[in-house]
């Protein structure tokens, strides 16, 4: 455990939950904070999980609060014409195409992944103030009660749907990264290219895939989000891909690429979404949040460096 990559993240849990019960032990320990906490950690976990995938190729993907808020805006919009399923499969299309283009860009125009995706999270943030003209949209009461939603954002068996969602893919994409060609491709590509590809991995196709892959497991998010609260703003997803990276990083995933964690992710995912609602709890401005995230995220890549170099790494 102590040489994996989402040790450091185990710590961080560890020393977090030990740092708020002796602050705050009666506001912190209640049913209903903690039942937020990992509400919301679960949405930001779907986000962060492909975001590792990304940082692990040795990329990274601004765009994901961007095409989580798009591709909520479609979920709602679609639904009055192509019901709640069509609006799912169109929703997710859209993440999908947003995923593929910004890869394509990438690999095939030799552009650096972080131009690529800030000007994708520009584009898209302007698509959604262009398509909703900075209105408010809701589902309609049949949608509300259709089974799909529900399934996406009720509870199952006295359970948030959010959380079970989560568990879900975490557990799919342990499998990919682990036991299945792709991940051990995934893997090369991210810690040695050149070798890769003189063994026959094709990474620009690997890294294609996962863009799209975490593009949809962002516009995943965003319909599990709205599912649950299907009203929309322009600004939903607004600094999302900065608390993403955050807890991918966190988690112990190396943006020199080819390391990383999906558990850590998740866990570092934890960690964002606890210091936010313990901030708000003890009063602090929201200010603050963002100044936590900064250093949080510095404190963690030279953990995380050194942590590597130590368990044989290179860096």
């Amino acid at each position: 455990m102590a040489k994996s990559a989402g040790f450091g993240s185990v710590v961080g849990v560890a020393l977090m939950l030990t740092a708020f019960t002796l602050i705050d032990f009666s506001g912190w320990w209640t049913a209903r904070t903690i039942s937020n906490v990992v509400h919301f950690s679960s949405i930001l976990a779907l986000i962060a999980m492909g975001q590792a995938l990304v940082i692990i190729s040795k990329e990274i993907d601004l765009s994901v609060g961007s095409v989580y808020g798009l591709t909520g805006i479609a979920f709602i919009t679609f639904e009055h014409s192509l019901g709640v399923p069509g609006a799912v499969i169109a929703a997710l299309a859209i993440a999908a195409v947003c995923g593929l283009l910004q890869g394509l860009a990438v690999v095939r125009g030799g552009l650096p992944s972080m131009i690529v995706t800030l000007g994708g999270l520009f584009t898209f943030r302007g698509i959604i103030y262009v398509w909703t003209g900075g209105s408010v949209r809701n589902f309609s009461e049949a949608a509300r009660e259709n089974w799909l939603t529900k399934l996406f954002g009720g509870e199952v068996f006295g359970i948030e749907a959010a959380v079970l969602w989560m568990l879900l893919m975490l557990a799919i994409l342990s499998v990919v990264l682990k036991f299945t060609r792709f991940g051990n491709h995934l893997l090369a590509t991210g810690g040695a290219s050149d070798s890769a590809e003189s063994r026959g991995v094709r990474i620009d196709r690997v890294k294609i895939i996962t863009f799209v892959m975490c593009s949809v497991m962002a516009g995943f998010a965003g319909i599990v989000t709205l599912a649950d609260q299907p009203q929309t703003h322009v600004t939903i997803g607004d600094l999302l891909e900065l608390e993403a990276i955050s807890a991918a990083v966190i988690g112990g995933c190396l943006l020199s690429g080819g390391r990383g964690s999906l558990i850590g992710a998740v866990l570092g995912a934890f960690i964002v979404t606890s210091f936010r609602y313990e901030l708000i709890a003890l009063g602090a401005p929201s200010s603050w949040f963002i100044t936590f995230v900064g250093v949080v995220l510095i404190v963690a890549i030279i953990f995380n460096q050194k942590l590597a170099r130590w368990a044989g790494h290179n860096v």
